[in-house]
């Protein structure tokens, strides 16, 4: 729930430097130079910040038309394949955090940038990190997922089976 509060923070503060580009660009023809940069940055934070708290409340946009089904016709299936999308989700997370693991470390020790040198820059080291603890939290919240039900099940005859 943290991560989810930074990141409508960022949302706050991406929309006071949009606002405030906007207007130092009308009335006193002084853009904000490196909205564009801080625009890209945010996108990133945004999203991978508030994914976790997503996946944690069952919000994650899916087409599960199918589970819906199945899950009244064959309760028990349904719950199976629940959690099976639940663990491959985890393991895809999982490789996300393998990968980015990696580009964090080179990050933090080059201190590359983004951005033009000498009108905005910013180090990728942050953006990085923020996926990589992102994705190991979705980790977590896909495995509580697929754990959760194994607790809650009680044996019960399966409807058309």
């Amino acid at each position: 729930m943290a991560a989810n509060a930074a990141g409508t923070l960022v949302v706050v503060l991406l929309v006071a430097v949009v606002n405030y580009d906007i207007i130092a660009r009308g009335l006193f023809n002084r853009p904000f130079l490196g909205a564009v940069e801080v625009v890209q940055f945010s996108m990133v934070l945004i999203v991978f910040l508030q994914l976790p708290d997503v996946i944690r409340v069952g919000r994650l946009t899916r087409s599960d038309g199918f589970l819906g089904l199945l899950a009244v016709r064959a309760p028990r299936k349904g719950r199976l394949l629940s959690r099976a999308i639940d663990l491959s989700s985890a393991i895809f997370m999982a490789l996300v955090v393998y990968a980015m693991w990696p580009e964090f470390l080179e990050m933090w020790a080059s201190q590359d940038y983004f951005g033009v040198p000498g009108v905005f820059t910013a180090p990728w080291w942050p953006v990085k990190l923020v996926i990589l603890l992102s994705a190991g939290l979705c980790v977590v919240h896909f495995l509580l997922h697929v754990a959760r039900p194994l607790i809650d099940d009680q044996p019960e005859l399966e409807s058309g089976s």
